[in-house]
């Protein structure tokens, strides 16, 4: 079996958190590209309580550590798409996935409801990534 653990770098994406009866958005952690040779959001839901809800996930990048020109990842420089990584009301304990390449510096994931008027929407996101030099960190940094 390869040894992935050392050629992986994990990092915090989305915290786990609720938001109840609203459409708050869940926004990920910036991930700053510098030294990665490849970087994986993968998004984990819990209960998603609401029937009537919905979901939409934006991918971001920009040269700017805050995000501050940032602009939607091309469909070309996703692996999968936004579609596909997105649940549905009816995807409790799932797990979606989307990768980048050739991407700017800095990237961020946002997941935001929409129709959750009467339920409640459990969401963590983790960054997986591999870095240019091994081992990754461990822990991770």
């Amino acid at each position: 079996m390869r040894d992935e653990f050392n050629c992986l770098a994990l990092k915090r994406g989305i915290s786990p958190a609720v938001v109840t009866n609203a459409n708050t958005a869940f926004v990920s952690q910036i991930l700053d590209t510098q030294g990665l040779a490849s970087a994986t959001f993968a998004l984990l839901t819990g209960s998603l309580s609401d029937a009537n809800a919905t979901f939409t996930v934006l991918a971001e990048e920009g040269d700017n550590s805050a995000l501050s020109d940032n602009t939607a990842v091309a469909d070309a420089n996703l692996l999968g798409t936004e579609l596909l990584a997105t649940p549905l009301f009816t995807d409790d304990n799932k797990v979606f996935k989307l990768g980048f390449i050739d991407t700017k510096r800095y990237l961020r994931v946002t997941v935001t409801p929409a129709g959750n008027d009467a339920g409640d929407v459990y969401l963590a996101g983790l960054w997986i990534t591999e870095p240019l030099i091994e081992p990754a960190p461990n822990p991770p940094v």
